[in-house]
């Protein structure tokens, strides 16, 4: 069968038109079956499973993902010593792609999911200044529905007849220009996703990916910023909304920050069985090339009681091999 974006399974796939009358469902391709086993190509259609929006592969990633609700093997003697109640994680490789989201489904998704969540540093003086590239995304390889499609144009994004040509001998029909290589190779360091944390509280899971971005140079001393990408997903039925983040930062050099505030991102998002997940994305600057994060959030359940959902602790690593700032669209 085939699904569509913000719909039920039809035979087809389909999307949404935006009609003043309501919304219209029109064919956008045919549905394949998912992988098993194996990596989607580049050039590979999709739908994302839990926003709904088109999309395309870029490109995969190999990241290590440690999930906390997978219970390690209990090895002899183990006690633990590592203080606040952590347990050691065995990470499993998993793959993540870098996408492509369609122009059209952005105002669609905008309330559930950041489209510009793909950051880089500014190479100029202001060594505060952040840019997003618009319509890029990392998703996870469960979270993709493949599609084929016989428009040659199947998505909207200013980048991509930049970095896909269409090709009918291949499949899928797009593959990487040479401008998609250079461009991988030359912001690898920043692009790269190497871990995910995950952990489940009361049914709410938080997904976190860090994200390394670089180092400058501020009043004589060294600044290394990271970007986090969070998920929060409500796996149970009852409504519950976000209200406050509480985190502990601790950097390398020795100080132990505590950040509180309401929300996240400006906003106290409703998860429900209907809209179960939201993602943002953050930044945090250290003056060591090294720390870690962990926190809390709590929600709120209809009743009016609250509850707290543990952040899994993560690194914050800068990458060493670090030679030339992040050049972003600049060929």
């Amino acid at each position: 069968g085939a699904t569509s974006a913000l719909g039920h399974p039809p035979n087809e796939l389909s999307a949404p038109r935006n009609r003043p009358e309501g919304k219209v469902l029109e064919t956008v391709g045919v549905f394949e079956a998912p992988k098993q086993h194996g990596k989607y190509e580049t050039g590979q259609l999709f739908l994302h499973s839990v926003f709904g929006y088109r999309g395309i592969v870029l490109f995969p990633w190999q990241a290590r993902l440690y999930d906390r609700d997978v219970a390690s093997p209990v090895t002899e003697k183990s006690e633990n010593t590592t203080g606040h109640g952590s347990k050691e994680v065995k990470g499993k490789t998993h793959t993540y792609y870098q996408v492509l989201i369609d122009a059209r489904d952005c105002p669609h998704i905008s309330q559930r999911s950041q489209t510009e969540a793909v950051t880089f540093l500014a190479n100029h003086d202001d060594s505060r200044a952040l840019y997003a590239i618009p319509g890029l995304d990392y998703v996870s390889h469960e979270d993709i529905l493949p599609y084929s499609s016989t428009d040659q144009v199947p998505i909207q994004h200013e980048l991509f007849e930049r970095f896909l040509m269409y090709d009918q001998t291949k499949v899928p029909p797009f593959v990487a220009r040479d401008t998609l290589c250079a461009w991988q190779e030359k912001n690898h360091p920043w692009l790269e996703l190497s871990d995910v944390h995950r952990e489940t509280t009361e049914n709410i899971r938080v997904t976190v990916i860090p994200f390394y971005m670089g180092m400058r140079e501020a009043q004589n001393s060294h600044v290394y910023w990271w970007r986090y990408c969070i998920r929060l997903e409500n796996l149970d039925s009852e409504v519950v909304q976000l209200r406050e983040r509480h985190w502990r930062i601790f950097s390398l050099s020795g100080t132990l920050e505590t950040v509180r505030g309401r929300g996240v991102v400006g906003r106290e998002p409703v998860l429900s069985k209907e809209q179960p997940a939201f993602q943002y994305s953050s930044h945090v600057s250290l003056q060591a090339s090294s720390g870690h994060m962990w926190g809390t959030f709590r929600f709120e359940r209809p009743d009016g009681s609250h509850f707290d959902v543990r952040i899994p602790p993560f690194s914050l690593e800068s990458n060493k091999d670090e030679k030339t700032p992040p050049s972003g669209l600049h060929w």
